[in-house]
């Protein structure tokens, strides 16, 4: 089961309390205080585990609560520090407030992490209060309690490529073809119950990641369909693949709803780079010639049949092209708003 959003609640440890008493050693008539502060309370972190590809775990655990600190005790001893929970998500997830819907952070790449709920503080002990007027203060600090709050965690999966279409569009099929993922293939409307992700392997060891979405229909940016439900998982794309059947009545129709419905969803997904693949092209007769699409907008119009495997050698190249130019732009714009510009070579 695909599961790409949830809330959960959680709760970091509260802290020990501080501890309120006195030296008691032969020889030391007069030892004063001696009460230890508390430990403090475990916090909440969010880690990104890359064997992980779903939300599964946290769909049937709820409650998240870390350990909290333990007591302060008597000859200055402090009490321990609870132990951190780690909650392992995804590389892709998101984590907001669910009440504010306020961002608390981004999990990316494996091993980035996040705090989701502080711990709390240890209380202090009473040798913390010594005055030169009170030498046996009776007063110490109760242990603060650890945040609680509810947390929404989503999903965005993270590839290279979005692949973009209506039901029954050969997303999937594509797929299969210039992929080890084996989505499930049919002849009939809504196949893709549920985000694939394929990896593409080019001579050269290059690789790039492949996004397929469930099919997309004509109000999907109003709930109609599951493509609203999944638009999120091609946000993070370097570039999409708008796929248009050769067998539609109208392909330039198809493509401009298609258009329509992401910038509809979204203006920075309906302003990202796209090209289009029209497929199916093995079902054209042999007298029959590829329509002409009109897509000024697209860097790129493709003609592929995964079938017969036709056209997706001049495909994939053109798209591990086009990712890396959108690669070494990101890292141009990171230079310059960082001010490092590189060495300069003789």
């Amino acid at each position: 089961m695909f599961v790409d959003r949830v809330v959960i609640n959680v709760y970091g440890g509260a802290g020990g309390a501080g501890s309120e008493a006195y030296r008691r050693e032969k020889g030391v008539p007069h030892g004063g205080p001696a009460g230890g502060d508390g430990g403090n309370g475990g916090s909440v972190v969010m880690v990104a585990d890359a064997q992980l590809s779903t939300l599964l775990d946290l769909r049937y655990r709820q409650h998240h609560r870390a350990q909290r600190g333990l007591h302060g005790s008597g000859k200055n001893k402090t009490g321990r520090s609870g132990d951190d929970l780690i909650v392992p998500v995804p590389p892709g997830t998101l984590v907001k407030d669910a009440d504010t819907e306020v961002v608390i952070g981004e999990l990316l790449e494996p091993g980035d992490h996040v705090v989701v709920a502080k711990g709390g503080r240890g209380g202090r002990g009473n040798v913390h209060f010594v005055t030169s007027t009170n030498q046996t203060p009776i007063r110490w600090e109760s242990g603060r309690p650890g945040e609680e709050r509810r947390v929404e965690v989503e999903l965005k999966l993270i590839a290279d490529v979005g692949l973009v279409g209506e039901p029954n569009a050969g997303k999937s099929t594509f797929l299969a073809a210039v992929s080890k993922a084996r989505p499930k293939v049919a002849d009939y409307p809504f196949t893709t119950l549920a985000p694939n992700l394929g990896i593409v392997e080019l001579p050269d060891f290059r690789t790039f990641a492949v996004a397929d979405i469930p099919g997309i229909v004509e109000g999907a940016h109003e709930g109609k369909g599951l493509g609203l439900q999944f638009l999120r998982h091609i946000e993070r794309t370097r570039t999409l693949v708008l796929m248009v059947p050769v067998d539609v009545p109208d392909p330039g129709q198809v493509y401009r709803e298609l258009r329509e419905e992401l910038a509809s969803y979204s203006e920075e997904l309906g302003a990202r780079p796209h090209c289009v693949v029209l497929t199916k092209t093995d079902l054209l007769g042999p007298e029959e010639d590829t329509p002409v699409l009109d897509a000024p907008e697209a860097w790129g119009v493709f003609p592929v049949s995964s079938v017969a495997r036709t056209g997706l050698p001049a495909l994939l190249e053109a798209l591990w092209l086009r990712i890396r130019e959108v690669i070494d732009a990101e890292a141009a714009g990171e230079a310059a708003a960082t001010g490092d510009e590189g060495w300069d070579t003789p």
